[in-house]
């Protein structure tokens, strides 16, 4: 094992004047105006298309009412949307003119908000709906650089087009050629998984630099054969952001913005995406669908035996072994009844997934490598502009979360195994934050990630836990939650495990409900889908199912290692209880803190 890599190839040399506007432009002066870069959800089921002069037009016209608004550059504007077009022309148009964009999730509350907008002097708000005006609203006098707020569905852009109407096409250009590469473009603010939400700076170079080197790392699924995107993952996150702009620096990349998923699967197969984004619930949720509408009888039994047997293919695959006749005539019949089923419910054009956010199980990522769907795994950090490293399509390695970026680093901390990095992709700092900027980084400029890793020969980087998630027990046992945590969710009436047992005498669990799954499960085992929520986490046969699970996860350490007891709760982990960030990742300290009563009776049977 290595304890430094440096991924061969030169880190993508770029202009003064490159910026996030400038791979829109950049576009244009490629492949014209009239290449079709983005579509807009007219209903279910119908997309119009817009142009990339149309898309630039928005564009320009927003930041020119931008400006006509005094919007000087480095000043602060917030964006609090779901994913839609308008986040998009507002996130270039802002890039244009050199303006820092503070984008709020759209579930953030108010309280939350005004944090927000008060750390970093926001000048002018822009929310989508009359709801999320109302919560910026209803904070406004509690907010003294906030100037002014803007709705987008009572007509922001035609607002901005309006008052920039006095502004020239040459004020416009000299704003534009004021903007350097290495000026603020963004402040992004975690989403908090292991304290308070920090302000990371991001400049234009972090992304510019991430999204041509991804481009061209991966440019299989992003640039090649007409790619389309249809994206649903918050433009809050950085993570969205980067495969926006990667979309739209490619040469004929269309990319689809869906504010919410309550019809995804159908505008899924409208759209056609050829590759798609997800976290790992999404990409477990379908394929938990796939196994409940099959059902409990014999198209269940060929459901499960034709899962296995993709894990298997996928398993020699990746070993390097040759298929035996009697596979291959298998794997054939398998792809006619099931598995062609699987990929259609992503679309009918669907090659790529790419998963990141979270651990996805490696069970699950050899289902869809199994069944011809490549499932290309990544690493980064909000102070990495999301993406640092990721498998390549011609080196997918599942376990792994592959090399980073061509000319950037890793290495390993030998003393506590933890993944540091370098690239033109780390950001700058933290936003009034010097102390924490400094914690940051070691002495000689690497930054620490806080995530245990080890590096194989050819750089490929596989994450082993978290140095804040190791669990030390009361007889001094170092356990990582998270291998035994991706076991048991493996269960398909499972939504989240968090293991637990610091400085306690054995590991435990807390367990939530899938409610999605539980009300096909429910039926097919006698139960009815009324029984109050209480009642199912009391209910033995929901804790049979789960038990096998759990056996599952404690085959697979020691003794000292395994889940003793677990508990199924009778709610969930949500934001609004402050156990899931907005990106959906389950806040450890949180869950341990609104549970703790439940912890010490239920599970240790402390006495009050």
């Amino acid at each position: 094992m290595l304890t430094e890599y440096t991924e061969p190839g030169e880190a993508t040399e770029l202009r003064d004047n490159q910026t996030i506007y400038s791979l829109l432009t950049d576009r244009i002066a490629r492949t014209g105006e009239d290449t079709v870069i983005a579509a807009k959800k007219l209903g279910p089921g119908h997309w119009a298309n817009v142009t990339a002069g149309e898309f630039h037009n928005a564009v320009v016209a927003a930041a020119k009412g931008l400006i006509a608004l005094g919007i000087a550059k480095g000043d602060a504007v917030t964006i609090f949307s779901a994913t839609r077009l308008e986040w998009g022309i507002l996130d270039f148009a802002l890039a244009a003119v050199g303006a820092v964009s503070v984008p709020i999730y759209d579930t953030d509350s108010a309280a939350q908000a005004q944090r927000i907008l008060n750390d970093s002097n926001v000048k002018l708000a822009i929310a989508d709906d009359r709801e999320r005006f109302d919560r910026l609203d209803s904070i406004k006098d509690h907010c003294p650089s906030l100037h002014q707020i803007l709705m987008i569905d009572g007509n922001a852009l035609g607002a901005l087009e309006g008052f920039g109407v006095t502004v020239s096409d040459e004020e416009f250009n000299e704003r534009v050629a004021s903007v350097s590469i290495d000026d603020l473009a963004t402040i992004v603010y975690t989403s908090g998984s292991t304290g308070n939400p920090k302000g990371a700076e991001l400049t234009h170079r972090n992304f510019v630099s991430i999204t041509l080197a991804a481009s061209d790392a991966l440019h299989e699924v992003i640039l090649d054969d007409h790619p389309r995107l249809l994206l649903f993952l918050p433009l809050a996150h950085c993570f969205a952001r980067f495969i926006q702009y990667a979309s739209i620096a490619s040469d004929d990349g269309v990319v689809g913005y869906l504010p919410d998923t309550k019809s995804l699967l159908p505008d899924l197969r409208s759209f056609e995406p050829t590759y798609l984004l997800g976290v790992p619930r999404v990409f477990e949720k379908v394929y938990n669908a796939a196994s409940h509408k099959a059902g409990m009888g014999f198209k269940g039994r060929l459901f499960l035996k034709a899962a296995e047997a993709a894990r298997v293919w996928s398993r020699k695959e990746q070993a390097g072994e040759a298929h035996t006749i009697g596979e291959i005539a298998e794997h054939a019949k398998y792809e006619a009844l099931v598995y062609r089923t699987v990929r259609g419910a992503l679309g009918p054009r669907i090659k790529y997934v790419a998963c990141g956010g979270a651990p996805l199980s490696l069970d699950l990522a050899h289902f869809y490598n199994g069944i011809g769907l490549p499932m290309i795994q990544g690493y980064g950090m909000t102070e990495t502009a999301a993406p640092f490293a990721a498998t390549r399509v011609t080196d997918n390695v599942i376990g792994t979360v592959g090399q980073p970026a061509p000319g950037s680093s890793v290495r390993i901390d030998t003393a506590t195994g933890e993944l540091q990095v370098k690239g033109p992709n780390v950001f700058r700092g933290y936003h009034n934050l010097p102390e924490k900027t400094a914690e940051a980084f070691t002495e000689d400029g690497w930054l620490k990630t806080g995530d245990q890793a080890t590096i194989d020969d050819a750089g490929r980087i596989t994450i082993t836990g978290r140095l804040k998630d190791i669990i030390i027990t009361a007889g001094g046992k170092n356990v990582s939650p998270i291998p035994l945590e991706e076991e048991i969710t493996k269960c398909p009436i499972v939504e989240h495990c968090v293991v637990v047992g610091d400085q306690r005498p054995f590991i435990g669990a807390l367990v939530t409900l899938d409610p999605e799954s539980l009300a096909l499960w429910l039926p097919a085992h006698g139960l009815s889908v009324d029984t109050p929520i209480d009642r199912l986490a009391a209910n033995a046969q929901i804790h049979e199912e789960i038990q096998q699970y759990v056996d599952k996860a404690n085959a697979t350490v020691s003794r000292a290692e395994s889940v003793r007891k677990f508990v199924v709760l009778d709610q969930q982990f949500t934001q609004d209880n402050k156990c899931l960030t907005p990106s959906l990742k389950v806040v450890r300290p949180a869950v341990n803190l609104v549970f703790a009563d439940v912890i010490a009776t239920e599970i240790y049977g402390d006495k009050h």
